[in-house]
């Protein structure tokens, strides 16, 4: 079993954020493989379906954490344990400040990078968990990005945006069957985007 995690805060208000891509990708992936209606489970909203992959079905879990960006641990430790998983069942997608808009990186561990869904997840389930990252690109000053990262995705963004969580759908079949490495360059292939300097890409409000 897998459990795909997406990082966002609740409610309309936050709906879309750019903080909120995480719910966004899962839920797109939910949606492409005919997952169940959600439901309120674990601190969270849940999705239970399966992806099909060449050695066969993956139970896959979409969870997204209620509890607030800072608390997202919780939810997702609580989904593991009961669960009986290990850290690398676990695929966390998040913004990534550190990526140009549209660019996307699989990873295994390291560190929080100032990341506080990551940290928090960090502090439930230990670091080894693998991450999904989704670039928004960096307003260019630590100052500006707690706002940046809390407004809404401009209109103009909002396209690549959506190629980003389709692709991420779309070959979601890799990642369930542990390619992480083929995963990356699929998303890639399907919604290519400029790898750019991260602090000059940002655009929209408050880049």
């Amino acid at each position: 079993m897998l459990i795909l995690a997406g990082l966002g805060n609740p409610g309309s208000k936050y709906e879309r954020n750019r903080h909120n891509i995480g719910f966004m990708a899962v839920d797109a992936i939910a949606d492409r493989h005919g997952f169940q209606s959600e439901r309120a489970r674990f601190q969270g909203l849940v999705r239970q379906g399966s992806i099909s992959t060449p050695g066969g079905a993956v139970q896959v879990l979409i969870l997204k954490p209620q509890t607030y960006m800072n608390e997202s641990g919780r939810s997702v430790g609580e989904a593991m344990h009961f669960f009986k998983l290990e850290p690398r069942d676990v695929v966390v997608f998040h913004d990534e400040l550190d990526l140009a808009p549209g660019r996307f990186r699989m990873k295994t561990g390291g560190g929080a990078a100032g990341h506080n869904g990551l940290r928090s997840i960090g502090a439930h389930i230990g670091m080894d968990f693998r991450r999904a990252r989704l670039g928004i690109g960096h307003p260019g000053h630590k100052d500006r990005v707690l706002g940046y990262v809390l407004h809404d995705f401009g209109k103009e963004e909002m396209d690549w945006v959506r190629a980003l969580c389709d692709a991420c759908a779309e070959a979601a079949p890799l990642l369930a069957a542990g390619e992480d490495d083929r995963y990356q360059a699929e998303v890639l292939r399907l919604a290519p985007a400029e790898k750019a300097d991260p602090r000059k890409a940002a655009r929209g409000p408050l880049a």
